[in-house]
């Protein structure tokens, strides 16, 4: 059984191409007897998110297969095979495998070591086997990815530092305050990147938000948002002794916080201290207000250096990361390997059974003078030959099935044997 990737993310395709093969769970179901029908493919699991589309499927035949899979998805897309080869990456077997552990991991991430990539690879995973689009082989591969990603979160810290700016801001706002529950937070404009950060802090847990803008029709919508109240700015000096984080990016051509006007307010606080994010450029704070006591200042510099201190860092993490995939790859090999094998093993067992029960059929019939305890004792006899003859030529089979010459060994004994195993358990369930 071989595995191949098709797919496209946010570095190899633009979003109005990404946007074309953008699978939503609804999209998938409505496809999923198109899926299940592809010639040549055995199971299919569509992995999508805004940055990438993936397809892996499961197939014997790696042509076929791939034929397949690029006649859908140009189909789906409403482009040309030629036009999706511009965009797109296939990848097949380990190459394929290596590849969504790596995205499981939040190695191949716009942020590297981001954690919701592996709830959107689980994701993919639940809708495969919903949508009954799946088979074993990408079932056991995908539980791997989804292993794979705790095991590197786990074991390194590669999710553990800030790489965004919002996020910065959390991480300092948490070595000034500790535990941000019950902390509040004054925001003085309402743009994205304030609203961002502001949201990052909530997850946080910063529980009151209050929301200072030129347009209080604005300033009253983000407010809701978070539950908060909306005040006009010109008012947000009243409104300092309730905060204890002040989040500015407002887009005035000069200082609207200066230390001489914040003074008398900081003084109403009691020690209380209160910290300044000053995301703004031009910048909203005068960095005289350092001058205060109990007053922390950082701007954007400040949080893109500490962005870029964990940057650095999480690459560090990332090195631990690939030496836990190339180790969860070779088990999966392992794995996979042994399904090849596995059919031949189990019907040269069921010949040298069938010969057995046959020939010892035949003799029991000629000593019909025999005791019941002898024949038990032949049946034994003939048992314990069987396990004998097979031991070895099964335990190298099983042992060659990780190496360049599995695939020979087990077409061997099959040639030899002229074994057939269209009937096996194996086959049955869904193995193959």
């Amino acid at each position: 059984m071989f595995i191949i990737l098709l797919g496209l993310n946010h570095k190899t395709a633009p979003v109005e191409i990404r946007e074309k093969l953008a699978m939503s769970k609804a999209q998938i179901k409505a496809k999923a007897s198109h899926l299940q029908s592809l010639n040549g493919v055995h199971g299919v699991v569509v992995l999508s998110t805004c940055n990438r589309t993936e397809f892996y499927i499961a197939t014997k035949d790696l042509e076929l297969g791939k034929r397949s899979l690029f006649d859908f998805v140009a189909d789906y897309g409403c482009c040309t095979v030629k036009t999706l080869e511009q965009y797109i990456y296939l990848k097949e077997c380990r190459e394929a495998v290596h590849h969504l552990f790596r995205v499981s991991a939040g190695l191949d991430s716009m942020i590297l070591g981001e954690t919701q990539i592996l709830g959107q690879v689980q994701d993919a995973y639940e809708y495969a086997l919903e949508f009954k689009i799946s088979n074993n082989v990408l079932n056991t591969l995908f539980q791997k990815a989804i292993s794979v990603g705790k095991r590197v979160r786990t074991e390194t810290f590669i999710d553990r530092q800030a790489v965004s700016v919002s996020s910065a801001a959390v991480e300092l706002a948490k070595q000034i305050f500790g535990d941000l529950a019950g902390r509040s937070v004054l925001i003085l404009g309402a743009g994205e990147t304030s609203e961002l950060t502001a949201r990052h802090l909530v997850a946080n847990g910063v529980s009151t938000v209050i929301v200072a803008n030129r347009t209080f029709e604005r300033a009253n919508q983000l407010a809701r948002e978070f539950g908060g109240k909306a005040i006009r700015l010109d008012d947000f000096y009243n409104y300092l002794d309730k905060a204890d984080i002040v989040i500015s990016c407002t887009a005035a051509p000069k200082y609207i916080v200066e230390a001489k006007n914040l003074e008398p307010f900081i003084k109403e606080r009691q020690n209380r201290p209160i910290l300044f994010i000053d995301i703004a450029v031009p910048r909203d704070i005068n960095p005289d207000v350092l001058t205060l006591e109990n007053v922390s200042l950082y701007d954007v510099d400040d949080l893109q250096n500490v962005v870029e201190q964990n940057l650095t860092e999480r690459k560090k993490e990332a090195e631990k990361a690939e030496v836990i995939i190339k180790d969860e790859l070779e088990k999966f090999f392992q794995w996979l390997d042994s399904l090849f094998v596995i059919p031949t093993v189990i019907a040269l067992k069921d010949h040298f059974e069938l010969v057995k029960t046959k020939e010892l059929e035949r003799a029991l019939r000629k000593l019909d003078h025999l005791s019941e305890k002898d024949k038990r004792v032949v049946c034994t006899l003939a048992n314990s030959i069987v396990n004998q003859l097979l031991h070895n030529p099964m335990t190298n089979l099983k042992e060659h099935a990780h190496g360049d010459n599995g695939a020979l060994y087990a077409e061997a004994i099959q040639t030899l044997f002229d074994l057939s195993y269209k009937n096996t358990p194996l086959k049955k369930e869904g193995m193959l």
